[in-house]
Formats: structure tokens, sequence, C-alpha cells
């Protein structure tokens, strides 16, 4: 449900224009990037072992100087006799442990203070010094500029003036990165031994220890045992001023966020660039579209953006194309009406007459001639009516209707055996001639019972008007990628342009063919069919003009 509303407000908001989608998606995967640099690298952490190493060489370097410094400044020397009986074989001894520990080389606070000074604060590291005890004997920041000594007492932190974009980011990060180190706690000056890396040193191994302080900047800490002849005397522990590293750090994250910033503006620059070229045609599109859809007399046009190679100039091609189509459509659909009402007109004006004549026939052979009239006028309304529907319905089934692998030579062959029974009649002769090199079969896609109907329709008409003892050849071959099947006959030809022979309710029949008895749709219907199915069909003379051709070319199947 969570997941839901969430989408539910992006879609209202972020991605309900495809502008501020395209922006949000490109700025958010920099903004994934950006994070990653500044959480996952190794930056920091080689920032600290760079310190921890650096501050053991320092405090071993710094250590050594303070053990040859030290000094006894007492002129009595008590040997302890029970310091004989103390040693074991594997402890460490020095040249004076058989006297008194106390005597054991003790760190002059005053003697070493100039030279920590001297060593310590170039660096701007905190250094203290603790004896066998744990108590602090000298710390760094306790000493004069001359090497002074002076009271301990607890130094502020410098206050920080930072950007306040740059105090966010660096507080963000701080918070996430504080949980991996324990925090620092600053111990009395007694209480040496509770750091655990000083109590570690005083058994002879140096130690280093990263902690945070309560504003959770990092502050490192390594501790150096002070040895002379194998004697410690003392431990040396160095710190980093909190946020040393931390402003390194910070410093090379705010660089980086600087170079986002300007990799943001200019992503979004380049966004919306990429925007305005896809959303922008895309609106235009649209617009033109509700245009199209509310204009009632003028016809709207579709921006042309052909030019364009991509998806944008296809679909503007493809709205152009289908914009055309559907006027064109609207077009045919309004001569298709016209035509039809005028079709209609002749015989229910004939019809309308015959009805009103007929009370006034007095003989019986006028209301017989009268009747005829209306019967025929009756059925001629009906074969119109019929041929109208199965036109207007015949793009809808087409469309509905899957195509199917069709055999032209065996549907030839069926039309051709049922034509003869009927052109016999006439006494007239259909000849078949079915391409040779397609004895596998004249396949083609598409629908068997509307394609019958068109060579029906073709071979009707051609035994219609051929004359007594002719011939009507039917011939298949192959051009190309196309079948190509030819229905010619004997008859008067076609006069004229022979286009309009396709026109809707054209007709030229004989006079041996009754008024009305053909709609004068069979032609227009079969040149949709095979328009269609992605072929062609063309009428035209023999070259001695002693009939009439109709060629129908339809794609084959695979090709």
């Amino acid at each position: 449900m969570v997941w839901r509303g969430l989408r539910r407000v992006l879609a209202v908001t972020i991605f309900s224009s495809l502008t501020r989608r395209i922006v949000f998606l490109n700025l958010a995967a920099l903004v994934a990037l950006v994070g990653a640099v500044l959480y996952l690298n190794d930056f920091r952490a080689g920032l600290i072992d760079a310190r921890v190493q650096s501050l053991r060489t320092q405090g071993e370097i710094i250590a050594g100087a303070i053990a040859s410094s030290a000094t006894i400044d007492s002129d009595v020397i008590t040997i302890n006799p029970d310091r004989f009986l103390q040693l074991q074989g594997d402890e460490p001894v020095s040249s004076f442990s058989f006297f008194d520990p106390t005597l054991e080389f003790p760190i002059n606070p005053e003697r070493v203070a100039p030279l920590l000074r001297n060593l310590v604060t170039p660096t701007g590291t905190r250094a203290r010094i603790y004896d066998r005890n744990g108590f602090l004997i000298l710390d760094s920041e306790n000493i004069f500029a001359r090497g002074e000594v002076l009271s301990p007492e607890e130094q502020p932190e410098p206050e920080r003036n930072e950007f306040f974009l740059s105090a966010f980011w660096n507080q963000v990060f701080r918070w996430l990165g504080s949980g991996d180190y324990p925090t620092y706690q600053e111990y009395g000056p007694d209480e040496g031994k509770r750091y655990p890396e000083v109590a570690t040193a005083f058994d002879g191994r140096p130690a280093a220890i990263v902690r945070v302080n309560q504003t959770g900047r990092l502050v490192v800490s390594v501790a150096v045992p002070i040895n002379r002849l194998r004697a410690n005397v003392g431990v040396l522990l160095l710190s980093t001023q909190p946020g040393d590293i931390d402003d390194v750090v910070e410093a090379e994250r705010w660089s980086i966020v600087r170079v986002a910033l300007v990799a943001a503006v200019i992503t979004t620059l380049v966004s919306l660039f990429m925007a305005g070229t896809i959303a922008g045609p895309m609106r235009r599109l649209s617009a033109a579209a509700k245009r199209v859809q509310a204009a009632r007399h003028d016809r709207e046009q579709i921006p042309d953006f052909s030019e364009r190679t991509d998806e944008i100039g296809d679909l503007s091609g493809s709205l152009r194309d289908m914009t055309n189509a559907l006027y064109a459509r609207i077009d045919a659909i309004e001569r298709f009406a016209a035509d039809v009402a005028h079709e209609l007109k002749n015989p229910l004006t004939s019809l309308r007459s015959a009805v009103e004549t007929l009370p006034l026939a007095r003989t019986p052979a006028d209301r017989e001639r009268l009747a005829d009239i209306i019967q025929h006028d009756v059925r001629r309304l009906d074969r119109l009516i019929s041929d109208i529907s199965s036109a207007s319905r015949l793009d809808a089934e087409l469309a509905r209707e899957d195509a199917e692998p069709v055999d032209l030579g065996r549907l030839l062959e069926t039309i051709v055996a049922i034509q003869t029974d009927l052109a016999t009649s006439r006494e007239v002769t259909i000849d078949l001639d079915l391409a040779t090199d397609g004895k596998d079969g004249l396949w083609v896609e598409g629908h068997d019972v509307r394609l019958g109907q068109v060579f029906t329709n073709l071979i009707d008409n051609a035994v219609s008007f051929s004359p007594e003892n002719s011939t009507v050849s039917v011939a298949a071959s192959r051009k190309g990628d196309m079948w190509r099947v030819t229905v010619s006959d004997e008859g008067p030809g076609i006069t004229g342009e022979a286009d309009k022979v396709f026109a809707r309710f054209y007709t030229d029949r004989p006079e041996s063919e009754g008024f009305g008895n053909h709609s004068g749709l069979g032609l227009s219907i079969s040149r949709q069919i095979v328009e269609a199915h992605g072929g062609t069909i063309i009428a035209g003379n023999r070259s001695d003009r002693s009939g009439a051709v109709f060629t129908v070319e339809l794609p084959r199947a695979g090709a």
C-alpha cells in the first residue's frame, strides 16, 4: 500500500511531465553516484592509516630523543640489596637495576620541555609524557614558546566558520561515520594508564587508537614507550588535533560536492535540451491530434517531423499517414453514402411511380406490367442493399480475420469447375493454364473466401461479355515475388478509360443482360479485396482489342 501510494504521488508530481521525468531520473543517477563516492571511498581510511604511521614514526623519534636527554640529579646513589633477589633471568635489566627504582633515569620536565616544543610544535600534534606510574609529566599544550611549563587547563576547541551547506554535508557524514569509533574522553593527570594505548605502551609495545570527540571529529592517538638501556622510563602519547583529518576529508568532500553541483547544472541543462527535442514535438503532435479530433469542417494537419531519423520522426510520419488515411476513409464514406443514396433513389422513384399508377390501371395487362416493374425494383433494391452491406462490412471482416496460406492454383481449379457449368449454357468455354513453376502450389497469404469472390466475379463478368462459341482464358504465372492471374475474354472490350470499371455502381452490361440485374459494385469490391491482400488489379484490353483483360497480382507467401 505504501509503495502504491508513493507511485501515485510521484505520478501526479514528478512523473506527470516527460520533461520533469527526464530531469529527475538523470539527476537521481548523478546523486546516487556522488553519494556513493562520498560515502564509500577509501580516502578517509587511507588518510587515517597514513596518519597513524606518521605519528608512530614521529613518536619513536621523539621518544629516542627524550630517552637520550633523561638525567639523574641526585648526588647520592643508594644500592638496594633486595633488587638482587627480585631480578629474573628474562627481566629487562638496566645499568641501574641494582639501585633504588626512583633513581632510574627520571625525566626532567625542564630539560625535556624545550626539546618537546621544538619537535612537536611544527607538526601541530599534541604530545604528552607519562612516567612509569601513569602520571602526566608534560603536555605540549601547556608549554610556553620558550619551553616553560604552564599549569594544565582545558583548551576550548576553536570556533569554525563554515558555509552552511558545507557544514550540513559534513555533519551528515560525521553522523554516518561516527558509529565506527569509540568516543574520546580526557582523563586526569594521574590517570594516564586509563588510556588503552598508554597501558599497552607500558608493556613495551607501541599502540594506536582512533576515536571521535563529542562533536564527532576524529582524534588519532599513538603511544610509544620511552626506553633507555632496555628500561621503560615512561610513555609518549601523541594525538592529532580534533578534526585535523576531518578537515582534509571534508575539504575533499566539499570539492566533490562542488563538482557535483556543476555536473547537476550541466545535467539539468542537457536534460532540458533532450526533453525539448522529445517532449516539445510530442506536445505538438498531441495538440494536433486533439485538433484533428475536434475539427468539424477544416482538415487539420499533423506537424511534419519526417526529417528526423529517430522515433519522433517515425511517429510523426505514422500519425500523418494515419490522419491522411482517416481523411481518405471519411471522403470515401461520404462518396459511398452519396452513391448509395443516388443508386437507391432510382429504383425507389420507379417503385413509387409504379405503386401510384397501379390503382389507376384499367386493364389486367397494365396491372400485370406494373406488378412486374414493382417486383423488379424490389429485387434490384434487395440486390443493392445486399451488395452495399457486403461492401461496408468488407474492411472490418478482413481486419478481424487472420490470414492463412491459400493455394491459388487449387482455388482457381475449383472456381473454374463451378463456372464451367454456368458457361456451358452460354456456349462459352473456360480455359485454365497454371504456371509450370507452381506445381508445388501457388501459395499466398490471405482469405480464401474473399479471394474466391474476386476470381468468381472476374470469370462471371468475362463469361457474361463473351459471345457464343468463344473462350475465356484464365492463366496463372509467376512475376518476381508475385503471382499473376489474368482473366481475358473475347468480348467487345472496355470502351473509354479502363479504370472506370472499378468505380462504384458503374455498369456497362451488354444488351442481353437485363437492366438492374447487377449493382455495379462487383469490380469495386474486388479491387478492395485485392488491395487489402497487398496486391493490385488492373483492367485493359487485348493487344488486338478483341476482348477485355483483368490482371491480378498477389504477393507470394514467404516472399
